[in-house]
């Protein structure tokens, strides 16, 4: 169960987070790219960011731009958070495939 505190962070970290990817397509590759949920540690230390990723050139492929360039997505979230947090978190991404999981339930119900 996640304190108060850290849901706060998260939902700041989601909502800016998502802001700096939008305006900077060169990350998504042409894919449509969305934050599903940040997950952040007790100390607020590491900020683990599920991405939901449609089209443009695969899934793998925007994990990857991510990853490489996480560290400038840090700086920028830095940029906006650092009034509310003493830490800028670690930001650690990973591909959310919960929609994908109810396709193939919906498909394995359909037959």
């Amino acid at each position: 169960m996640d304190s108060t505190r850290q849901q706060k962070v998260g939902r700041q970290i989601q909502k800016d987070l998502g802001e700096i990817i939008q305006r900077n397509p060169a990350l998504t590759a042409g894919a449509l790219v969305t934050i599903t949920r940040v997950n952040v540690t007790p100390d607020l230390s590491i900020a683990r960011v599920n991405l939901s990723i449609f089209g443009g050139a695969g899934k793998d492929a925007v994990l990857n731009l991510m990853k490489e360039h996480k560290g400038e997505l840090r700086y920028e979230l830095g940029q906006r958070i650092r009034n509310q947090v003493r830490i800028i978190p670690e930001l650690q991404f990973f591909i959310d495939d919960t929609l994908d999981r109810l396709e193939r339930i919906d498909e394995l119900l359909k037959h």
